[in-house]
């Protein structure tokens, strides 16, 4: 058996988190490849290190005066070197980078020395091969990511290695200038390397038990989700709910390879399986709740909209000339609304009315604000009557107006829109008639 574990940032932090991890690593053979993050906060207040690398390098480009922040750096990575008693030093490391800085190669070659260096003290830590991701993790010349080429560059790279440690983040492009991916990007380099060999289990570790079934800010200590599909996680990681990054999935996904998530504070819970299907039900009619607030709605009325051929498309024209993405499209015989990010919509509110009137001629446009979207995700819901009936007995119950309701033909999730001052009422409500009632 293989399995790939990533660490995230919080699980290395210090030499007591590296020790936790190297215990989870040592108990079991199968976990052969190590993709670790920078070190992240060691205590409330404290900074991480891919923050401190970003002002580093800033610092080197404005005044040329950084050489104490990267002292800083490096006294961080010295200080979980001794901790773990190890004979070994990253001097020569932070000798080339400072020499970068100065240079001034790229923010992204900043940012990925977090990696890099917690690469380096992990793969001395375990005994572990030290893989760099810049020879492996290929970018193509525009910034995206070479899939393809990357997959044949991990495995034919991996397929020599027993044990390797293959930091996340980043990689290169072509000519060898260092590239990341966005922020918790060390998910998909666990991804990647997963797929690359073929592993058997995608092991995720960060600080929480698994994937919460709704945002621990709103309703206090939520159940944990025990399964959950990779299209429940997709509705649910696109509203909102961040345990791992979303793209994350897709390589794991064409191998029908599982992820755990897992909790390096609590090593023996078992966590929340990610999985393409499962025939086992899930513990609640619902998988998970999530949602978003700054949203705006435009809503066309006509008479005899819907006789009319084209109507739909010439309004999502507007939106697309302006640049704007819509959200969701619920629509009656003679009302269509569009609901879409306010920051984005407030700029360009007046050329898309201007443009709405001329090209469908509608009869009135109203405009609301300050609106939240709430997605409520579950397979368990197909097999299920009464779910929406029950949503809005429980926010009518909250006094929770509803302003939209839509349902997608899969049956996965429902969205439901509110006002943003009710949003985390609206949550709760939810979260109480489909949790708390049934556990």
């Amino acid at each position: 058996m293989k399995k790939v574990v990533k660490f995230g940032g919080s699980s290395l932090a210090n030499a007591e988190q590296f020790e936790k991890v190297g215990d989870i690593i040592r108990s079991e053979e199968s976990r052969r490849f190590v993709v670790p993050s920078a070190p992240g906060k060691r205590f409330d207040g404290d900074t991480k290190v891919t923050d401190l690398l970003y002002s580093c390098y800033d610092a080197a480009a404005k005044d040329g005066d950084f050489e104490k922040i990267l002292e800083e750096i490096k006294s961080r990575y010295n200080e979980i070197i001794k901790g773990l008693s190890l004979t070994f030093s990253l001097d020569e490391d932070f000798q080339v980078i400072k020499e970068n800085f100065k240079a001034q190669i790229g923010r992204d070659y900043a940012a990925s020395r977090g990696e890099y260096l917690n690469g380096k003290v992990m793969a001395a830590y375990l005994g572990y091969e030290f893989v760099d991701a810049a020879d492996v993790i290929r970018f193509d010349k525009n910034g995206n990511l070479d899939s393809e080429k990357t997959d044949k560059l991990l495995g034919k790279r991996l397929s020599k290695c027993e044990n390797a440690v293959v930091p996340g983040f980043y990689g290169a492009k072509e000519d060898g200038t260092v590239t990341t991916f966005s922020r918790g990007g060390s998910d998909v380099t666990g991804s990647l390397v997963a797929k690359a060999i073929k592993a058997d289990m995608y092991e995720n570790w960060t600080d929480v038990s698994g994937f919460l079934v709704t945002d621990p800010r709103i309703v206090k200590d939520p159940a944990v989700i025990e399964t959950i599909t990779y299209r429940e996680l997709r509705e649910l990681s696109y509203m909102g709910a961040t345990v791992l990054h979303e793209d994350a999935i897709f390589p794991v996904r064409k191998e029908g390879i599982p992820i755990n998530i897992r909790n390096t504070n609590r090593p023996d819970d078992k966590g929340t399986f990610i999985v393409e299907s499962t025939c086992r039900k899930p513990k609640y009619t619902i998988t998970g709740i999530a949602g978003k607030k700054g949203f705006c709605s435009i809503n066309i009325e006509k008479s005899m909209m819907n006789s009319e051929i084209g109507f739909g498309r010439k309004v999502l024209q507007v939106f697309e000339d302006q640049g704007i993405s819509f959200e969701h499209v619920p629509s009656g015989i003679d009302t269509m609304t569009v609901y879409v990010h306010q920051d984005e919509f407030e700029e360009k509110e007046q050329q898309v009315i201007a443009g709405i009137h001329r090209l469908v001629q509608p009869d009135f446009v109203e405009m609301e604000s300050d609106l939240a979207l709430i997605a409520v995700v579950g397979r368990g819901m197909k097999s299920t009557r009464g779910t929406a009936g029950r949503i809005f007995s429980a926010l009518a119950h909250a006094n929770v107006n509803v302003k939209m309701i839509d349902q997608g033909s899969s049956e996965l999730n429902i969205i439901i829109g509110v006002e943003n001052r009710d949003f985390e009422n609206a949550v709760k409500a939810i979260y109480d008639i489909f949790v708390l009632t049934q556990m």
